[in-house]
C-alpha cells in the first residue's frame, strides 16, 4: 500500500500558479545594434520603427514539462512509502527462573528413569526439566545453580535450546557440596531487577536443608514478594533424612506460601514429572502479540522520474535548435549555388 509521510505538502501544488499571477512580469533590457543609417534601412525595408518590447512565449509542451517536474518534486518531498503487509511477533510477558540444587546429596540414586534404570536425583531432575523446557515457547528462561554459593548458569533468554544444553552439562558438586537456598533466591531477585515483563516466576528445586546462606530463605522470599515474584518450591528426596541432607519441608512451604506459589513433594521420577505437568498448567504461556508494518521509502522514484523528464526535455530542445541552426546555415549556400 502506498502512503506519504508528509501529505500536507500537496497544499503547495497551486504555488506556481499563484506566483504566475501574483508576481510582476519579468522584464529584461538588451542592447540593440546601432547603425548611423537606421532611417535609411527602415525606408528600404518598408517598415515603420516604433518603441516596444518582445514578449517571449513558451509552448504548451514546455509548460507541461515544468508542471510535471513540479508535481514530481512535490511527490518526492512528501516522502512516499510503500507499506508491506503486517508482521506479527510474539513478545514474552513472563520471565521464568529455575533454581537447581547441585549439592552433594543430589548424587543419591533413588529415582527410576522411564527405562527402569535407577539414577541419581540430579539426572532425574535434568530429564524432567528438559521436557518441561521443551514446552516453554514464548517465555524467557534463566537458570541459577546453587551449592555452597549460587551462580547464574544462564541469564534470561528465549533460547530454550541453550538452557537445555547448559542444564545437561551440570554435575553434582560443581557449585559446592552444601545448600545455599536463601542466597540462590537473593541472586534470582537480582536477576529480575532489569526485567520489565508483567509476570515473574521462580521454580526452586532442592533436596537439602539450607545451612550456609547469609539470608534465610523465608526472608529472601518476603523480599521476592515485594518485587512481584512468585516462587514455586519442589522438594526432592527423602523427607526422613537427617543431618545436612535433611529436607526442610516447613521452610519450603513457607517460602512458597509467602509469595503465593505452590509447594510440591517428589519422592520419585513419576511424581517429579507430574509436578512439572501441574506447573506447566499453572504457569501457562503468556505472550503479547505485537504487529507492525514495515515501511520502505520510495521517494527516489518520483525524484528520478523528474530528473529523467527534464533531461529528455532539454535534450529534445537542443536537438531542435541544432536542426534549426543547421538548416538556416545551409540555406545561403544553396541560394548562392542556384544564382
Amino acid at each position: 500500500m502506498l502512503a506519504f509521510a508528509y501529505p500536507w505538502l500537496a497544499l503547495l501544488t497551486p504555488l506556481p500558479v499563484l506566483v504566475w499571477f501574483g508576481l510582476p512580469i519579468h522584464a529584461e533590457r538588451r542592447a540593440g545594434l546601432r547603425v548611423p543609417f537606421f532611417d535609411r534601412l527602415a525606408r528600404l525595408s518598408g517598415q515603420q520603427p516604433f518603441e516596444g518590447g518582445v514578449v517571449a512565449r513558451r509552448g504548451i509542451g514546455r509548460f507541461a514539462v515544468l508542471a510535471a517536474a513540479w508535481l514530481l518534486a512535490l511527490a518526492a518531498l512528501a516522502r512516499p512509502q510503500w507499506i508491506d503487509p503486517p508482521l506479527h511477533r510474539d513478545v514474552p510477558t513472563r520471565d521464568l527462573l529455575l533454581l537447581v540444587d547441585l549439592s552433594g546429596s543430589m548424587d543419591t540414586k533413588d529415582f527410576v528413569d522411564p527405562s527402569g534404570r535407577t539414577v541419581d536425583r540430579l539426572t532425574a531432575v535434568k530429564q524432567v526439566l528438559d521436557d518441561f523446557l521443551s514446552r516453554r515457547k514464548g517465555d524467557r528462561v534463566g537458570v541459577v545453580v546453587f551449592g555452597d554459593a549460587p551462580f547464574a548458569l544462564v541469564p534470561f533468554t528465549t533460547d530454550l535450546a541453550l538452557c537445555r544444553a547448559m542444564l545437561r552439562d551440570t554435575d553434582v558438586g560443581m557449585a559446592g557440596p552444601r545448600t545455599a537456598f536463601g542466597d540462590a533466591i537473593g541472586l534470582g531477585i537480582g536477576l529480575f531487577a532489569r526485567s520489565t515483563v508483567k509476570a515473574k516466576t521462580i521454580i526452586a528445586l532442592t533436596d537439602g536443608n539450607d545451612t550456609v546462606s547469609k539470608v534465610p530463605p523465608v526472608e529472601a522470599a518476603r523480599v521476592a514478594k515485594d518485587k512481584g515474584i512468585v516462587i514455586h518450591t519442589v522438594a526432592v528426596g527423602d523427607p526422613t533424612a537427617a543431618g545436612e541432607d535433611k529436607l526442610d519441608e516447613a521452610a519450603l512451604k513457607e517460602v512458597a506460601g509467602a509469595t503465593g506459589g505452590g509447594f510440591f513433594r517428589a519422592l520419585d521420577r513419576a511424581q517429579l514429572a507430574e509436578i512439572y505437568q501441574r506447573l506447566d498448567a499453572i504457569e501457562t504461556r503468556r505472550i503479547d502479540t505485537v504487529s507492525f508494518r514495515p515501511r520502505r521509502d520510495i521517494y527516489w522514484i518520483p525524484l528520478a522520474a523528474g530528473v529523467v523528464l527534464t533531461l529528455l526535455a532539454q535534450g529534445l530542445q537542443l536537438a531542435r535548435r541544432y536542426r534549426r541552426d543547421h538548416a538556416s546555415g545551409n540555406r545561403p549556400a544553396t541560394a548562392g549555388a542556384r544564382s
